[in-house]
């Protein structure tokens, strides 16, 4: 699957975490299982970064996600895989692998979608979350100069 727009105004771009830790490497395959099984039609996020950096994708830039309610109708969801330690408590586990495709798959979304800022699920107001476990928008404007 290539990146392609969406017709529908998309003008934000959520990260999450799978909420696994670093010993668990899954897939768009399971969080789709786990998304079927909560009763969704699919995987909820567009697009998933496994540990060692490599690009799946859940549900076509089209199809509105089922990631961030509320939200859902104008953003994508990408989401990293890891993000909590063997406790279950939040942890920035993510290898660099991970961190430089991220970088490469936000400036591509970016490319298709300009007017879309780049946010943490914990970053939308009514979250009470600490997903993705960092803090996506210092690291975008980071390594970008903006959200």
């Amino acid at each position: 699957m290539t990146m392609t727009k969406r017709k529908k105004t998309t003008d934000l771009i959520v990260v999450h975490s799978s909420a696994t830790p670093p010993t668990m490497d899954i897939g768009a395959d399971t969080i789709d299982e786990w998304h079927r099984e909560r009763g969704f039609d699919m995987i909820g996020y567009h697009v998933v970064i496994r540990r060692e950096g490599v690009i799946e994708y859940g549900r076509a830039l089209d199809i509105q996600g089922a990631h961030t309610k509320g939200f859902n109708s104008h953003s994508i969801g990408v989401c990293v895989v890891g993000g909590v330690d063997s406790t279950m408590e939040e942890e920035n586990n993510f290898t660099e692998e991970q961190f430089s495709t991220l970088e490469r798959v936000l400036t591509a979304l970016q490319g298709l979608f300009p007017e879309a800022v780049v946010v943490g699920h914990r970053d939308i107001a009514y979250n009470n979350t600490s997903c993705p476990s960092f803090d996506v928008q210092g690291w975008w404007e980071n390594k970008h100069g903006k959200s």
